[in-house]
């Protein structure tokens, strides 16, 4: 595979500032890999092109039962850069956190077996974390390897992602989803041991581990290159674990949304949609201590009811800002856009007086 693969993907705007006598922080690269003999070389030799001269591959075989262990061991054979591992199957975050604890380098960067990634990848990942002390972990952004019309809400899903860039944009869009790809991450491995690794149990591995973190105040940062390709094969967790069906991710998100309003002193939220499914997600505050005042809609059909013993009511209805916190669970296409331009005609304002959370 050459550089050619990835001409979609040059890197724009950014250039390389690396000073001779100040090289590039090592890095080491984890790829958990479970029944991936089709994609595994590809991703692997995506790596082995990376620029930054001080890298280690551990690839680690969650217990495969296709040709996947023979595939690494012939990698690791052939290249000294490669650290072969191989675990009983226990699932993702084993396999994660079992590379880990094999890792030397200072920086650690996740990679899925079912990807490739440009060139420049790490270096510029590096680079980032080595002139940004005050970040944790930096993202990039992905381009969508799957078929945009047949699996357009993925490829929304990595449309948005990719507008969210600072630190202050992925810290307010956490409750949203999880604002970057798990397989274009690179960390300082200190974190480890302050923040703990991944979890078992379940949840989304990824969301839960990346949404304790940020509770733990810890910055995050992406770049605005497309330094991934991220595949959507039929077999790829998302689609097949019940750890990542919609209800394991908003029990997750309503635990550190919880966390996240009880440290700036609010116990109670109103509700900005009335429907099912944002009822269903709200509820779920309730069982972290989160009270419920109100629901505020739209559909003059709603307005001036009573729903489960609160009123609903429109967004003129609310009080000024300081008197009230509105949690949006709203997701449909077009709406978190809408709802954000009502609230702040009214002197609301993004993470002081209103979160979105779908």
């Amino acid at each position: 595979m050459g550089r050619f693969f990835f001409a979609s993907l040059a890197p724009s705007g950014y250039t390389l500032l690396m000073n001779p006598q100040q090289p590039l922080t090592p890095v080491s690269v984890v790829v958990p890999a479970y029944n991936t003999a089709a994609s595994l070389s590809a991703c692997v030799q995506s790596l082995l092109a990376q620029t930054h001269p001080n890298f280690e591959i551990i690839l680690v075989d969650d217990g495969s039962t296709d040709e996947t262990p023979d595939i690494i061991a012939k990698l690791a054979a052939a290249e000294s850069r490669i650290i072969p591992v191989y675990a009983e199957h226990r699932g993702v975050a084993h396999a994660f956190n079992t590379g880990i604890s094999r890792a030397s380098h200072p920086y650690i960067a996740r990679m899925d077996a079912d990807d490739v990634c440009h060139p420049d990848r790490l270096s510029l990942q590096a680079q980032a974390l080595d002139q940004r002390p005050e970040i944790g972990l930096v993202a990039s952004c992905i381009e969508f390897g799957g078929d945009r019309e047949l699996c357009a809400g993925y490829a929304h899903h990595v449309d948005w992602t990719n507008s969210v860039l600072s630190p202050q944009d992925i810290a307010l869009s956490r409750f949203i989803d999880l604002p970057f790809a798990n397989p274009a991450v690179m960390f300082r491995a200190a974190l480890i041991e302050l923040h703990g690794a991944a979890r078992q149990g379940d949840f989304p591995e990824d969301y839960e581990m990346w949404l304790r973190w940020m509770d733990h105040g810890v910055q995050m940062l992406k770049l605005p290159q497309k330094l991934v390709v991220w595949n959507d094969p039929p077999t790829r967790l998302t689609r097949n674990d019940d750890r990542y069906a919609p209800t394991a991710f908003s029990r997750v998100k309503a635990l550190y949304l919880s966390r996240w309003l009880n440290k700036r002193g609010i116990s109670s939220v109103n509700i900005f949609g009335a429907g099912r499914f944002t009822r269903r997600q709200a509820d779920l505050l309730l069982e972290h201590g989160i009270s419920i005042e109100s629901y505020i809609d739209i559909d003059p059909k709603k307005i001036g009811n009573i729903i489960a013993g609160r009123p609903v009511i429109s967004p003129q209805q609310l009080p000024a800002p300081g008197e009230r916190f509105v949690v949006s669970y709203v997701s449909n296409r077009g709406a978190r856009e809408l709802i954000t331009q009502r609230l702040s005609n009214l002197g609301y304002q993004h993470g002081v007086n209103f979160i979105m959370a779908g």
